[in-house]
């Protein structure tokens, strides 16, 4: 249950969020950047071409929302999260999932089919992971 103060109205606002039907689509890792994520949130709104980065300066990782980029050079969010609580729940749950979905590649290491998968594992974690 997600709770916050709305600011204008200092009213209490409590707001389930439910993050489903995720998809990860891992790459080969470049410049942090490990897979692009869609999933849906409360079962009426599709979301997707969201980057999923490993942060650079320390464990953990971070979402990144699709901008628009219009020919006179403005960028335009196309949708992200209004509130930290928003962010923070639907990065929870995205993450969750790639977490398992790293753990599965691991699993899988001497598949070759696990090649994608085992490559969205951050060179750094590799050793300890498979240890």
């Amino acid at each position: 249950m997600l709770e916050y103060r709305e600011a204008k109205t200092d009213l209490l606002v409590k707001m389930e969020i439910t993050v489903s039907e995720i998809e990860i689509i891992p790459i080969k890792p470049r410049n942090g950047l490990l897979a692009f994520v869609s999933f849906v949130i409360n079962n009426s709104f599709f979301v997707g071409d969201v980057a999923l980065y490993s942060l650079l300066n320390r464990e953990g990782y971070r979402l990144s929302y699709p901008i628009k980029i219009l020919k006179n050079g403005l960028k335009v969010n196309c949708f992200h999260p209004i509130n930290s609580q928003s962010a923070q729940a639907i990065e929870e749950q995205v993450i969750k999932a790639f977490l398992k979905l790293r753990e599965k590649a691991t699993k899988m290491k001497g598949n070759r089919d696990s090649g994608r998968l085992y490559q969205a594992i951050p060179e750094n974690q590799r050793e300890q992971i498979l240890a």
